[in-house]
């Protein structure tokens, strides 16, 4: 079977492709192809009495050759067996006709002695006819000489050898027996058409191991032989058809002419419209015919060739019943036509059918089945193809679990063992793109080699095989460095373009890759012919390679990185226009995968901004890039993917909005930043939102898209990857959520584009303009946006009543400060152990075990003065001090009372991890810090602050209320006792002011009853341990003593009536720094969740002085409560109520570094 183009893999600058065997022999475009009329599968009844205790056995059977039957499956026969008694049904008739087959008269493979028959037996007594229904039979002498019977018989013996071994002397001796029995017959006999077709089946079979086109030829004219001595209206016309369309399809495929596959798709369709409702051949016309029209699809791209592959496909898999023993194969193809409609569009939604269709297929095949591995390899191709879009490493790891073990099962000497190895050296090759592991490069090589090595030398897979090598061998000396590697790169690969003739279909790819070794080769020698047999080459490949073609996006990306590379040798200009010209190109494509082109977008963005920075071109560039930034973290993935997803291109919104404020566009900037950052928690937050406008103009369609959300979110927060089970039927659930999960995602689009379509809601769930986000701001104080670049970094100031934002200059700060200062706060954490990790260890005397996170943390005791000043007056001189000198803000120097202006700081990068809330000077006569002059909260968006105020929905009155829960004793963890007197003072004040509250202490809360009552009550007080998981920001959780409360339990609630979460525990806020602008903590998560303002904390925080905050903090919001609210609880004040409190702590500790870092840990978050 011929080697099928993959998917583009990358490189570093640019995309290079392989060629690779998808391995469709049984399973994609020969699972229905009829060689042998008289060796097709016609299927009947065998009962066999008296085996195993039971009445009757049934066996399916088939004719296997003129004469001989077989049965699907051994027959087992007890000892003493000595014959078999058969009844045969009849049509229309109730009663069977008896047939008594002595034992000696059953042909077996089985050795001497042996009473089991291993193999499906041959009976050869009689020649019994059965059509499809399995319910006629007449009983005939024999119609050819015994002779002639053998001879086809050693016909089948010697093409099976030939597909296992790959033996040309094999298929050679089956056309020369085959040639003579057809030079023998009469052409009047009714069976000389079934031998032309079968004779042609053999040459086309010989072709398909050689590559001759005279076999091929030869196919073809016997098969249209065939076809032309069949009358109209029998029964094997469609049979022959198909396989006279099959020949011209594998023409197609070897020279690309597109006149051979309009004839195979012409003669498809002849045999559909003469295969009616009911007849046997009408599911193999139709995967016949979708296959053709796959075939077509893969060479002109063009869209309604696959559309209708999967239509034809579709049709197969629905006209065969279950139980059928040709359905896994239907299943693999439809999934096929899946896979490469996703591999053109770059729709997740595609590869998850093609998978679940895959998985399914392979689920139905019985252990040992000669097809099993080709299955196997099927799906783990189709798991590759969506790692390298997704990068999600459970599906690499499923591919190669899938395709090892499809290569186990092939014996050594197999003729498809080639294509089986280079199909895992592939994914072996993809995982190492991802993960730099120099052992996959090497197990590729050696799979690869190994191929190479045991593929005939005028094999037509061979030039495939050798460019395949030749990509890993460069891919090896871009890691390690050794110039050997890419000269002999260079030599496989033009081993592989020699001898392809113009037009074939496979050159492009070729030429492709070979064009990508010479540019490597020219970056080591700089000599020009190198770079210009580069050039020629990746030009060729893109002149070669059709309109609406899923792989122009990556050549023309190939092209410009060459061009690219050519400029930086040569310094001309018009090099460097070329290489820019090219990445535009990709990115603009219609066809193609999404992170490919934002891959594209992202150099077009960098080559204009580095070298044009005043054109206007850069903003178009970094536009086109944040659109595809936001369509690669679709909603049919879960959200622990989506985050791994973003935070490769974490610095794309920075990039932009530094460009934007270079050119004089904040209001851009803005829009770009809250475009890229928080992409995944604003999502979920999309999930919650508010639908009372939508409400009041069509209900029903208001409903829909709850429905339609809640599952969506139960989907993404919930979904496991099937490579975590090794359970067939369990991988097939999985498969199947995940193809439902995928499904809900395009519902939702089309619901969207729904809503979309209702005047004034066109922009409804979109990325806010700048102009919206203005008509919704606060009142009570300005919102701060900083964004910190290269050596730049700029603020944007937004003010309720302002029609426009206001760009503030901040030259003395840069990114590197940023990282700087992060790295050092860091440091002065780990010195006072606040900042520790581990779970286990020894507490000494100098240690006092009091800190509030998820291990054992201590706080060590005499800590001296240190960085942290520096810090805090470096943030405050070079950042916050001249935004509050535009803001022209007065200080409140009376400690007794709290400002009135609120600042809601949205820090971006590595600033989100340094406390901006407490910059200030705290050494020397001039003290004062931002308390001195606002009260300070964070937001992760400002569309998450836009939407909390444009929402004027109240919180139901009986709703409103806080639930308290203290957790002083947890697994793992050292004891908090302070959380219990935190807890009980907080609910005397809440009882003694008539707040309808409620306190769980310790045992008392469990993980299961505690998300209930959250719903329960508006507000809740968590004082327990906490933790961040990074890597899956949904599985950050609060410690209980009964488990763990993680914050996707939490989001699976219903919580539209919350309002305040103070989380008493430690490094709620803390975020990971790689994926600092996606505020991956759970302060975060809990906005997300539907809290309109959350209490956290940045590092961990000292048992002995929470309590008092936590007092102090609800002592404020009880003082200035409405006294006509009765029991309810209003968080409205919290961020005043933590600024009382804050300074109260302040002014009871004395002014070391270790005081500073026991108050500023306290942020507020929200609204």
């Amino acid at each position: 079977m011929a080697e099928q183009q993959s998917s583009p893999n990358s490189l570093d600058d640019g995309n290079k492709e392989s060629v690779i065997d998808p391995n469709l022999d049984a399973a994609s475009r020969e699972s229905e192809r009829r060689d042998e009329d008289n060796d097709a599968i016609k299927l009947g009844e065998l009962r066999v009495f008296g085996i195993g205790g039971e009445h009757w056995k049934s066996f399916q059977l088939y004719e296997a050759s003129p004469g001989g039957w077989k049965t699907s499956s051994p027959i087992e026969l007890p000892p003493g067996v000595v014959g078999l008694r058969c009844i045969v049904e009849q049509d229309g008739r109730k009663d069977g006709l008896i047939i008594h087959l002595k034992y000696s008269s059953w042909k077996d493979d089985t050795p001497k002695g042996d009473t089991v028959v291993g193999k499906p037996g041959r009976i050869l007594c009689a020649q019994l006819r059965l059509p499809m229904s399995c319910k006629s039979v007449k009983i005939a002498a024999p119609k050819y000489p015994t002779h002639v019977l053998e001879e086809l018989a050693r016909c089948k013996m010697l093409t099976e050898e030939f597909k296992r071994t790959g033996s040309l002397a094999d298929i050679s001796e089956a056309i020369s027996i085959r040639r003579r029995i057809v030079e023998v017959t009469p052409k009047d006999d009714s069976d000389f058409a079934a031998m032309l077709n079968n004779l042609g089946a053999s040459f086309l079979d010989r072709f398909e191991h050689t590559g001759d086109l005279s076999d091929l030829a030869e196919a073809i004219l016997l098969k249209t032989r065939a076809v032309d001595l069949t009358p109209a209206g029998h029964e094997d016309l469609p049979s022959r058809l198909y396989n006279l369309g099959n020949s011209f399809q594998r023409r197609f495929e070897r020279t690309g002419e597109l006149s051979n596959i309009a004839r195979a798709i012409s003669v498809h369709m002849q045999a559909v419209d003469l295969a009616p409702e009911g007849h046997v051949d009408r599911p193999a016309a139709f995967n016949n015919l979708g296959n053709s029209y796959q075939i077509c699809f893969e060479r002109t791209g063009h869209l309604p060739d696959i559309e209708n592959a999967i239509s034809a496909l579709t049709n197969a898999v629905h006209l065969t019943p279950e139980g059928d023993a040709n359905l896994p194969s239907m299943l693999n193809n439809l999934g096929n036509s899946f896979l490469h409609r996703f591999e053109r569009l770059g729709n997740l939604a595609d590869a998850a059918e093609a998978i679940s269709l895959q998985t399914r297929a392979v689920h139905l095949m019985p252990q040992g089945h000669t097809d099993l591995p080709s299955r196997l390899v099927n799906l783990g191709n189709s798991f590759r193809c969506r790692f390298e879009q997704t990068g999600n490493l459970g599906d690499i790891a499923e591919s190669i679990s899938l395709q090892t073990h499809a290569v186990h099962l092939t014996p050594e000497g197999h003729a498809v063992l080639p294509s089986r190895l280079t199909n895992l050296a592939h994914s072996f090759v993809s995982h190492f793109e991802v993960t730099k592991d120099a052992s996959d490069l090497s197990e590729a090589i050696s799979l690869q080699t190994r191929a190479v090595d045991l593929t005939p030398a005028l094999h037509a897979d061979l030039p495939s095989r050798l460019n395949n090598l030749g990509i890993s061998l460069l891919m090896r000396f871009q890691h390690l460095g050794n110039v050997s590697d890419v000269t002999e790169a260079i030599a496989r690969q033009n081993q592989a373009v020699d001898p392809a003739p113009e037009g074939h279909a496979a050159l492009p790819i070729l030429r492709t890759n070979l064009g990508n070794s010479y540019m490597q080769c020219f970056d080591q020698t700089n000599n020009p012919l190198d770079g210009k047999d580069g050039i020629s080459n990746l030009v060729q490949a893109l002149q070669l390679t059709p309109e609406m073609h899923a792989e122009l996006p990556p050549r023309y990306m190939n092209l410009a990185s060459a061009w690219f590379q050519y400029f930086t040798s040569s310094h001309r200009s018009d090099h460097l226009d070329a290489s820019i010209s090219n990445y535009k190109s990709a990115v603009t494509c219609t066809s193609g995968s999404p992170r490919t082109k934002l891959k594209g977008a992202i150099r077009w963005a960098g080559l204009l901004n580095d070298f044009y920075p005043c054109s206007t071109s850069v903003l178009t560039a970094f536009g086109t890039a944040l659109d595809l930034l936001t369509s690669i973290a679709g909603l049919e993935q879960t959200v622990q993917h989506r985050f791994t997803m973003v935070g490769e291109f974490l610095s794309i919104p920075g990039a932009a909005a530094a460009a934007a404020f270079r050119l004089g566009h904040p209001d851009r900037a803005l829009e770009w930043l809250e475009q890229g950052r928080c992409l995944v928690w604003g999502q979920q937050s999309q999930l919650r939102t508010p639908l009372d406008a939508l409400s009041a103009h069509d209900p029903a369609l208001a409903d829909q898209i709850v429905i339609v959300s809640r599952h969506l979110e139960k989907a993404g927060s919930s979904r496991r990857h099937s490579s975590t089970e090794k359970s067939w039927d369990r991988k097939v659930s999985l498969e199947d959520e995940a193809l439902k999960h995928s499904r809900l995602a395009g519902e939702w689009d089309l619901v969207l584009a729904k809503v979309r379509d209702i005047p004034a809601f066109e922009h409804f769930l979109q990325p806010l303009r700048c102009s919206t986000i203005l008509q919704h701001l606060p009142e009570s104080g300005p919102v701060v946006v900083i964004n910190a670049h290269g050596d730049q970094c700029d603020a944007i100031v937004l003010l309720a009543g302002l029609y426009d934002p206001l760009h503030v200059k901040l030259p003395d700060f840069s990114l590197a400060k940023a990282r700087q200062y992060r790295r050092e706060l860091n440091g002065r954490l780990r010195s006072h152990h606040l900042r520790a990790r581990q779970t286990e260890g020894i507490i000494t005397e100098d240690w006092e075990a009091s800190e509030r996170a998820g291990g054992r943390y201590g706080r060590k005791r005499g800590a001296g003065t240190g960085g942290i000043y520096f810090i805090l007056c470096s943030l405050w001189t070079e950042v916050v001090k001249p935004i509050l000198d535009v803001l022209n803000l007065a200080r409140v120097d009376d400690p007794s009372k709290v400002p009135c202006t609120r600042i809601w700081w949205c820090p971006t990068g590595p600033l989100s991890f340094l406390p901006l809330h407490a910059a200030g000077v705290y050494e020397g006569p001039h003290r004062e810090s931002v308390m001195d002059y606002a009260v300070s909260s964070y937001i992760p968006t400002v569309t998450s602050l836009a939407q909390r105020v444009s929402n004027t929905v109240s919180i139901r009155e009986d709703v409103s209320g806080l639930f308290l829960v203290s957790q002083p004793e947890v697994p793992h963890a050292y004891p908090i006792p302070g959380t219990t007197k935190e807890v009980h003072s907080l609910h005397k004040g809440a009882v003694r002011n008539g707040i309808r509250s409620m306190k769980l202490d310790g045992v008392a809360a469990s993980v299961h009853s505690c998300p209930d009552f959250m719903e329960e009550f508006s507000s809740i007080h968590l004082a327990c341990h906490a933790s961040q998981n990074a890597s899956n920001p949904l599985q950050s959780r609060f410690l209980f003593h009964d488990g763990h409360l993680t914050l996707n339990t939490i989001m699976q609630k219903n919580l539209k009536n919350a309002d305040l979460a103070f989380l008493s525990a430690c490094e709620t806020s803390t975020g990971e720094e790689t994926l600092a602008d996606d505020a991956v903590h759970l302060a975060a998560g809990m906005l997300a969740a539907g809290y309109r303002r959350v209490i956290a904390t940045m590092w961990s925080i000292s048992d002995l002085h929470a309590p008092t905050v936590a007092n102090d903090f609800y002592e404020f919001l009880w003082a200035y409560r409405d006294k006509e609210s009765g029991s309810k609880f209003d968080g409205t004040l919290s961020a005043y109520a933590l600024h009382h409190a804050i300074r109260n702590l302040r002014e009871n500790l004395d002014n070391t570094e270790l005081s500073l870092l026991t108050w500023i840990p306290y942020v507020h978050f929200g609204y």
